[in-house]
C-alpha cells in the first residue's frame, strides 16, 4: 500500500456532488470564437462540471499545430466569466504552470508524454508548492504504472490535495480497435495500491474515433471510475487537432445522457448472499485454474530439459503461432473474446519461456 496522502475525494472538492465528474471540451483551443461557442453549447446541457482545452500541444513532430499558447488561457478565463465553469490545461513544465497560475486556471493536467519524464514531473511539482489547484495526471504512454505512482506522488509531496488520475490507455503495437488499448487492469491495480485516489477515464484517447467512446465510458463507470474527460468540438471536421475523436456538443450530450451509472455496493441482503456464492465458485474455480497451470509448468519443465540435451532453443516461433491460432478458434467458439485470449496466452508463453531458460541455465551451470 502506497503511503497516505492527503488526497480528498472529487466529491469534497467543494462544487461537485454528483458522481460522474464531466469534464469535456475541444482537444485544442483554436481561436477565441470556437472556445466560446463550444463552451457555450456545452453549458447549455447543464452536464459538464470542467471545460478542458490544451492550450499547449506537444506534438511527435514539429511542423504540427503545437496550440495557441497564453492566449488561449485568456479565452479560458473568459469561459470561467461567461458560462461560470470551471476550467483545465495541459502543462508540461513550470513556466507553463506560472502562467496557468497567472490566468487563475481552476485545474491543470500532466499529459502523457510528461507523465513519462519524472525530470519534467519534479519541475511541475516545486512550481505548483502553495497552490489550492487541482491536478489531474494522465497515465504514461506506455503500461508502467511505477511511473504513473511516481508522477502522482510528486505531486502529492508539493501539498497538492485536488488529484485525479486519468486513464487515457496504452500505447500498443499490435493492431486493435483502440488507438490506445485501455488495459483496464492496471488503473485497477492504482486503486488498489493507492486508495482513495479519484480516477477519470479519458474514452476519447483510448478510443481514437467518436464510434467507441460511448461503450468505453459506460465501462469506465462500470468499473466505478469516478469521472470521464472527452473531447468536445463545436465543429470538429474544421478541428486542428484529432477531428476524428471529438464529438459535437449535441452527441456529447446524448452519449453522456444515456450512460448508465451503477452503485458500487449494496444493502439488499438477497443480492448480498447469491453474490457471495457466485464468488466462492469463482474462488473454487481460480484454485483449479492455478494447480492446472502448476501442472503445466511442471510438463514445461521437462520439455526444457530436453530441448537442453538436444541443443534446441527455448523458443519455435511456429509453434507458439499454432498454440495461439488454435486456442483464439476454441476460445471464440466458447465465448471468450480474442484480445482476452491473446493476452492470457502471451502471459502463459512469457513464463514457459522464463522457466524453461531457467531450467536450460541451471542444467549447464551443473555440467
Amino acid at each position: 500500500m502506497i503511503s497516505n496522502y492527503p488526497i480528498i475525494p472529487i466529491t469534497e472538492w467543494g462544487e461537485y456532488k454528483t458522481h460522474p465528474l464531466n469534464i469535456a471540451g475541444p482537444c485544442s483551443a483554436e481561436s477565441e470564437l470556437q472556445i466560446m461557442t463550444t463552451a457555450k453549447e456545452l453549458s447549455e446541457t447543464k452536464i459538464i462540471d470542467i471545460f478542458r482545452a490544451g492550450t499547449w500541444k506537444p506534438r511527435t513532430r514539429p511542423g504540427s499545430f503545437e496550440g495557441v499558447g497564453e492566449k488561449g488561457l485568456r479565452w479560458l478565463q473568459n469561459v470561467q466569466k461567461d458560462f461560470g465553469l470551471k476550467v483545465t490545461t495541459e502543462v508540461a513544465n513550470a513556466k507553463h504552470v506560472e502562467l496557468a497560475l497567472k490566468h487563475q486556471i481552476d485545474f491543470l493536467w500532466i499529459g502523457a508524454r510528461t507523465t513519462a519524464n519524472p525530470f519534467a514531473v519534479q519541475e511541475i511539482a516545486d512550481a505548483l508548492k502553495g497552490c489550492e489547484q487541482g491536478v489531474l495526471i494522465k497515465n504514461p504512454v506506455n503500461s508502467d504504472i511505477e511511473l504513473w505512482i511516481g508522477a502522482i506522488e510528486r505531486i502529492a509531496e508539493a501539498g497538492i490535495t485536488k488529484i485525479a488520475a486519468v486513464h487515457r490507455g496504452f500505447y500498443y503495437y499490435e493492431k486493435s480497435k483502440y488507438r490506445n488499448m485501455p488495459q483496464w487492469q492496471i488503473p485497477i491495480e492504482l486503486k488498489r495500491r493507492f486508495s482513495g485516489l479519484p480516477i477519470i477515464c479519458d474514452p476519447s484517447h483510448i478510443t481514437g474515433n467518436t464510434h467507441l467512446i460511448q461503450e468505453v465510458s459506460q465501462q469506465a463507470l462500470d468499473l466505478n471510475f469516478d469521472g470521464l474527460m472527452i473531447e468536445v468540438h463545436c465543429n470538429p471536421n474544421k478541428a486542428l487537432s484529432d477531428s476524428q475523436q471529438q464529438l459535437t456538443p449535441q452527441e456529447y450530450s446524448q452519449i453522456i445522457n444515456n450512460l448508465i451509472v451503477r452503485l458500487p455496493e449494496s444493502q439488499n441482503r438477497q443480492f448480498i448472499d447469491v453474490l457471495n456464492e457466485l464468488r466462492s465458485q469463482i474462488d473454487v474455480m481460480d484454485d483449479q485454474l492455478l494447480e492446472i497451470l502448476a501442472q503445466r509448468m511442471n510438463i514445461v519443465r521437462t520439455i526444457g530439459k530436453y530441448k537442453k540435451e538436444n541443443k534446441i532453443t527455448a523458443v519455435q516461433i511456429s509453434r507458439w503461432d499454432e498454440i495461439v491460432q488454435q486456442s483464439i478458434e476454441k476460445g471464440m467458439c466458447k465465448g471468450l473474446s480474442e484480445e482476452f485470449i491473446i493476452q492470457l496466452f502471451k502471459s502463459i508463453h512469457q513464463e514457459s519461456i522464463n522457466t524453461q531458460t531457467q531450467v536450460m541455465n541451471s542444467e549447464h551451470s551443473k555440467n
